[in-house]
């Protein structure tokens, strides 16, 4: 999140990121989003009733703030149809692994890293994807790979994944936003650039 906030100022002609919302009460994006200059929301998943609920409440606080791309970081629900209608190939997400490989449910952080290295994989990365309604599906936009070096523990493995993620997403934004992305057939398909 904070390195989508430093890739895109206040004033960037390719766009800003006005808005961070988290579900989470005591969530560190929220802080460092407004170090940052960025509003933010709180919504606490426990006050809602069920997840269609909170999905209608999150696309409701990006509607009004006028958001036009949502970029998912560390949000670890899946968004079903009552958000995900507001926002056709809108929602963005970053996942520390080359997917298919090492996603879906229970996924994340450590888990992941952990996974790669009890697999013997010789590479991992990280994939940013569009989102629909599974976790860690959707059409993939961009991957990066990043090798497993022979001494990698989960922490200096997490770190370099970590580095590969804070370059790809900006730059992957960056070319959604000038229209460089778009989706025909479940595929990704890039307009007029080489990737």
């Amino acid at each position: 999140m904070l390195a989508l906030i430093r890739a895109f100022p206040a004033g960037d002609s390719t766009g800003q990121v006005v808005l961070v919302v988290s579900t989470s009460p005591g969530a560190p994006a929220l802080a460092l989003a407004e170090a940052e200059g960025i509003p933010t929301r709180l919504l606490p998943a426990e006050d809602f009733t069920d997840a269609a609920e909170l999905d209608r409440a999150l696309a409701a606080a990006f509607t009004e703030t006028g958001v036009e791309l949502v970029c998912l970081a560390g949000y670890l629900r899946l968004l079903g149809p009552a958000f995900l209608e507001q926002f056709p190939q809108r929602v963005t997400n970053i996942h520390p692994a080359l997917l298919p490989a090492f996603g879906g449910k229970g996924f994340y952080g450590r888990r992941i890293h952990e996974a790669v290295l009890a697999s013997g994989a010789r590479y991992t990365g990280v994939t940013i994807h569009f989102v629909d309604d599974q976790y860690d599906h959707g059409p993939i936009i961009a991957q990066a790979p990043v090798p497993v070096e022979q001494d990698d523990t989960v922490e200096t493995l997490a770190a370099r994944v970590l580095e590969a993620e804070h370059r790809l997403y900006p730059e992957t934004v960056r070319r959604i936003a000038a229209g460089q992305v778009r989706v025909e057939g479940g595929r990704v398909q890039w307009v007029g650039c080489r990737v």
